[in-house]
C-alpha cells in the first residue's frame, strides 16, 4: 500500500487536528481536574465538620445524663441519711452512730472521741516532734 499526494495530506491533516484537539483540550482537562478535586475537598470539609458537630452533641447529652444520674444519687443519699437520722433519733444519734462507724474503722489511725464538753481531746503533743533534752 502505497500513500499519494493526498493520502500524505490527509494523514498530516488529522495528525495536525488531533495535536490542536489534544493541545486545547489539556488546559480544559486542567481547569476541570482542579474543580473537581476542590469540589471533593468541600464536600470532605462539610462531612468531618458534621462529624464534629454529632460528636459534640454525644458529649453534651452524655454530660447532661451523668449530671442527672448523679442528682438522683444525691437525692437518693439525702432520702437515706433523713431516714437514718429520724430513725436514730435526731442529728445528735445520727452523728453518734457515724462516731460508732468510725471507731469500728480499722483503717482509722487516729480517733477523736468527744469529752463531756462535746469538745474532742487533741493529742497535739504526742503528735508534735520531740525536742532534744537539753544538758
Amino acid at each position: 500500500m502505497r500513500l499519494t499526494g493526498t493520502g500524505i495530506l490527509g494523514l498530516a491533516l488529522l495528525i495536525g487536528l488531533t495535536l490542536s484537539g489534544v493541545l486545547w483540550g489539556c488546559p480544559s482537562y486542567n481547569v476541570y481536574s482542579k474543580e473537581q478535586a476542590g469540589r471533593a475537598a468541600l464536600a470532605e470539609a462539610q462531612s468531618s465538620r458534621q462529624i464534629a458537630v454529632l460528636e459534640a452533641r454525644a458529649k453534651l447529652e452524655s454530660a447532661k445524663m451523668l449530671a442527672d444520674a448523679e442528682v438522683v444519687r444525691a437525692e437518693g443519699a439525702a432520702r437515706a441519711n433523713r431516714i437514718l437520722q429520724d430513725s436514730l433519733g435526731g442529728p445528735d444519734g445520727y452523728l453518734r452512730y457515724l462516731q460508732i462507724q468510725a471507731i469500728d474503722n480499722k483503717d482509722a489511725s487516729l480517733i477523736y472521741v468527744p469529752t463531756e464538753g462535746g469538745l474532742p481531746l487533741l493529742e497535739s503533743s504526742r503528735l508534735a516532734p520531740r525536742r532534744p533534752a537539753a544538758e
